[in-house]
């Protein structure tokens, strides 16, 4: 069926007129005017009809969107959407975020019934998860995570690793051990947010270390060492948060060769690495007598199980970090743990580690197709895109007409350790959006990027 010809009257919904467009769509199935399957008119073809510009008209299908009304399908057009395609619309935000750098949600029955089935199946002994458990997990969780990250080809000792509620307390926990304050912590010039403010809580000076396509200048880092003498250095080697860089294995050699030369404790941030089939050794694998590890649940499995499996050097320097972690958070979640280590015994983590790796190399298509003459990185196996805006768009400009519009972006300055931050923003292709509310929502930024420039690039 279509409804290519479909002109709305907008008057009766009033003002904006955005939300107008998905108001008439709205009645217009309820009525009967619109029915399941039909394709309603390219957004261009419809701001002509209507007298709107192409703004406007692309808001209003973002919204319709957002409410599960219609739904795009590549190369196809936009269609209207039966219920059964959107069972969680009530849960969904009513901004498109292209903040929070979360893992794209599984959509596939079958591996949602699996998970919802290790749920239930945890939940049979739900007495025992309601009460205090055993500092850092059981054995056998531990020895779980020592499988699970065995598959990245991390092979460590049950004995050298703690379960932890998520990476900041872990992080928080292993620099508290290893510094006082005043001391210098290293870290990539463009690094993850939370250790800054990490930083700043525990007194330390951090210094960023300039970085290239494959991370940290490895004669930057030495440089430094020199200078400021640091106790550590904090990294994130692999998809880099947030320009997606992988650090190749020869320079990781050179890094450690710098590290132990001048005594520098490495603090190994692995979030990204199970997404890769073949990731580069890591830090912990090629130094394990300096190197801190931790690596998370968040971004390859779930953000919501808060799960992270901190390894260190050996028993002795896990002592006072587990002293910081007991006085923080007593323990990790017990129901959360005990869900988790299922999911990896059982197979499912690694199913839905498989299927995020699928649904973001098709994010990345779409990424790819749009935002085809902009200026930006990003990597087949990450789900963020580190874009640079064209002249003569300032960050604050672009995130605040993006703002206005009902999308969010992360500028440049939340990453930014040294120097003035980039005129960039990274982009988040995971989370709760659609394939096709994701593709709206960049067809839009990149007709803000290209079309909107005297009307907001400067802030006066």
């Amino acid at each position: 069926m279509t409804a290519q010809h479909w002109t709305p009257n907008l008057e009766p919904f009033g003002k904006p007129h955005y939300r107008a467009i998905a108001d008439a769509i709205a009645d217009d199935v309820r009525t009967g005017g619109l029915r399941v399957g039909d394709r309603l008119p390219p957004q261009r073809e419809l701001a002509d009809r209507l007298g709107l510009n192409f703004t406007t008209v692309a808001r209003g299908y973002v919204e319709a969107q957002r409410r599960g009304l219609i739904a795009s399908r590549v190369g196809q057009g936009t269609f209207i959407a039966g219920q059964s395609q959107r069972p969680h619309v009530a849960a969904r935000p009513s901004v498109v975020d292209l903040t929070m750098n979360v893992p794209p949600e599984p959509e596939e029955r079958a591996l949602l019934d699996r998970m919802q089935a290790g749920l239930q199946k945890v939940a049979h002994d739900l007495p025992t998860l309601m009460r205090y458990q055993g500092f850092g997990g059981t054995y056998v969780q531990r020895e779980a995570a020592t499988h699970f990250l065995r598959q990245r080809g991390v092979v460590v000792e049950t004995e050298r690793l703690v379960i932890c509620p998520g990476t900041h307390v872990a992080f928080q926990a292993v620099l508290q051990s290893l510094t006082q304050p005043g001391d210098t912590l290293l870290c990539e010039a463009l690094t993850y947010p939370p250790i800054r403010a990490i930083a700043q809580r525990l007194g330390l000076k951090l210094v960023g270390v300039p970085i290239d396509a494959q991370g940290i200048d490895p004669d930057a880092f030495e440089a430094l060492c020199r200078d400021h003498a640091p106790k550590a250095l904090y990294l994130n080697p692999t998809l880099l948060n947030p320009t997606t860089a992988t650090m190749p294995e020869d320079r990781r050699l050179r890094m450690i060769a710098v590290a132990r030369a001048h005594d520098v404790v490495i603090l190994e941030d692995d979030a990204y690495g199970a997404l890769l089939r073949r990731p580069p050794a890591a830090f912990v694998t090629s130094a394990p007598d300096i190197t801190f590890y931790v690596a998370s649940l968040s971004k390859c499995v779930g953000a919501g199980l808060r799960i992270a499996y901190l390894v260190a050097p050996d028993q002795r320097r896990l002592w006072p970090v587990n002293g910081y972690l007991r006085t923080t958070c007593v323990m990790a979640s017990p129901m959360t743990t005990a869900l988790s280590t299922l999911w990896i015994e059982d197979g499912t983590a690694n199913a839905v580690v498989e299927a995020v790796r699928r649904e973001t190399a098709a994010r990345q298509k779409i990424a790819a197709q749009v935002l085809t003459g902009v200026a930006h990185q990003t990597d087949p196996h990450a789900f963020h895109i580190w874009l640079s805006l064209p002249e003569p768009w300032q960050r604050s400009a672009f995130a605040a007409k993006m703002r206005a519009s009902d999308l969010s972006i992360v500028v440049s300055d939340a990453f930014t350790v040294t120097g003035p931050p980039t005129e960039a923003v990274r982009i988040s292709l995971g989370g709760v959006l659609s394939r096709a509310e994701l593709r709206t929502a960049l067809d839009y930024l990149m007709h803000v990027i290209e079309n909107e420039v005297e009307e907001g690039a400067h802030f006066g």
